[in-house]
């Protein structure tokens, strides 16, 4: 009688998952090497805790005062509701670029290279936007990583804020081109410090606080000439909450790489964003309520950084601070690891331009080395195209969810629209929601829609808050985010569609003489 090798799972279960890989016409080209930590580290990884809550802190706060904080449940709840219906895809269809393959098993093939699309290029920019948190956490730390000017220059700031992000998204490429033992090694570990660190935060913040919990119901005036009183600060400052809680997908993208992925995915995927969820929430509060005061404009402007160090002291606080950078890194990292897959998957079905070449696994690294590079290239391109814009940060983030949530739209609504036909049947024996499905469903589309507006609406206080004021700078996300999604769909329609189908060398041996 034979056994499997350790750490693997019994044949049985490995003839299971090249099954389900089977049935999208692939035959298993990736290898499964990532365990039920490993998946979960992923997923937890990209959403980052602390890379989130500490990047976008400031802008939530001056935006929303300290009752801000309510924006991070709703969003929690929201996007908890999308993470169910994602469990439950996960639990029968765990492949490389989940949300591609998905709303192509859901809707169609349109809608799915439209979602992969979306998500694709989103994941580009979202590298780009959380190598820019370095900018936020170094300078902190110590002057001399304020390598262009002091920083008081009207674009000291970005300009330096794009140099190390090039550091960052430059180590990146290198770790996911080497291979995914290597990636996986990193980011457990970075997660496994990040999660020491985050409980540690939550401690030190806790027993340092000076006011109650009832800080959280203090707008600090910030509805103040607002349209809709505070329910308009409310609505823009809850864009801070909205960066962070996304991603949780990459612990289902990486099921090639996964042992036994449909019943870790799912779980993986909940355990992620309600981990996310607990921690970051204690920790924005508990920031609240130690900080020695919540006037003057450091917290508006250096955020949970300032907190830290004004709470912790320096020599506490930098070793704080050094932690988040491990955060950002990781998370970075997870983020190039999901797009890679993502245009893998698509490769494969020759869905992009070049497609043979994109969808090549390198035989010495396991990976597909040449996408990892492009991205990593691309990523850095968004960074120079906006080295002079004095509100990069937001700027950049805001747009990168913007798609995201819109590819998650692409995957909830097809979904939703095969339950009411009746056409959606979830795995047997694992992650199933049920007869609860269809009102989980309902509310996961009505929120992505919701959200996606409040995103993407031209507000000069997201995408053009300092001078130099322009019409077109105020609706950039419209455009670009139009530009992207109809031009690219245009594209697709008019020349790639008409290639599209499993390329011969990536078919699974029943596929290919079809």
């Amino acid at each position: 009688m034979t056994t499997a090798p350790p750490g693997r799972p019994p044949a049985p279960a490995q003839a299971d998952d090249d099954a389900e890989l089977a049935e999208f016409g692939y035959r298993p080209e990736l290898k499964r090497t990532l365990g039920n930590f490993h998946t979960f580290a992923a997923g937890i990884s990209y959403i980052s805790i602390l890379t989130g809550t500490f990047q976008l802190f400031y802008f939530g706060f001056a935006s929303g005062g300290p009752a801000y904080w309510w924006s991070w449940p709703m969003v929690f709840v929201g996007q908890f509701m999308v993470a169910l219906c994602f469990a439950e895809l996960a639990a029968r269809y765990p492949v490389a670029g989940s949300i591609y393959n998905w709303a192509k098993k859901m809707g169609n093939p349109h809608i799915g290279w439209l979602a992969g699309w979306m998500m694709l290029l989103a994941s580009v920019v979202s590298i780009a936007a959380v190598a820019l948190a370095y900018q936020l956490t170094l300078p902190q730390i110590s002057s001399a990583f304020q390598i262009v000017g002091d920083g008081t220059g009207r674009y000291d700031v970005p300009a330096n804020a794009v140099l190390l992000a090039a550091v960052l998204i430059l180590f990146t490429t290198l770790v996911n081109a080497f291979g995914v033992k290597l990636m996986a090694r990193i980011n457990t570990a970075g997660v496994f410090l990040e999660l020491i660190a985050t409980v540690v935060l939550i401690v030190l913040l806790g027993v340092n606080v000076v006011r109650g919990p009832e800080v959280v119901m203090d707008t600090a005036g910030t509805g103040d000439g607002q349209p809709f009183g505070y329910l308009g600060a409310f609505l823009i400052a809850s864009l801070a909450s909205a960066y962070v809680m996304y991603g949780f997908d990459t612990a289902a993208s990486l099921g090639e790489e996964s042992l036994d992925p449909s019943r870790n995915a799912p779980r993986a995927i909940i355990r992620a964003i309600v981990a996310s969820f607990v921690l970051g929430g204690l920790i924005l509060i508990l920031a609240l309520m130690s900080v020695s005061s919540l006037k003057g404009d450091k917290i508006s402007t250096d955020g949970l950084q300032y907190v830290v160090m004004d709470v912790l002291g320096p020599t506490a606080g930098q070793a704080m601070l050094w932690c988040v950078l491990i955060a950002v890194t990781v998370c970075a990292l997870a983020v190039h690891t999901a797009a890679v897959r993502l245009a893998f998957a698509m490769a494969r079905d020759n869905n992009l331009p070049g497609s043979v070449r994109l969808a090549k696994v390198s035989p010495r690294f396991g990976t597909p080395v040449l996408p990892t590079v492009i991205i990593g290239v691309l990523a850095l391109a968004i960074l120079v195209v906006n080295i002079r814009q004095p509100q990069i940060f937001t700027v950049v983030t805001s747009i990168g969810i913007v798609m995201i949530y819109v590819a998650y739209l692409l995957v909830t609504g097809p979904m939703l629209v095969a339950r009411l036909r009746g056409r959606w049947k979830p795995a047997e024996g694992k992650f199933s929601l049920g007869r609860w499905g269809l009102l989980v469903n309902i509310v996961a589309v009505l929120w992505g829609a919701a959200m996606t507006v409040n995103l993407i609406w031209p507000r000069g206080a997201v995408y053009n808050a300092a001078a130099p004021y322009h019409w077109y700078l105020r609706w950039g996300a419209v455009l670009f985010v139009g530009v992207i999604a109809f031009g690219g769909f245009a594209y697709y329609w008019f020349i790639q569609r008409h290639r599209t189908g499993v390329l011969a060398e990536h078919a699974a041996s029943s596929a290919k003489g079809l």
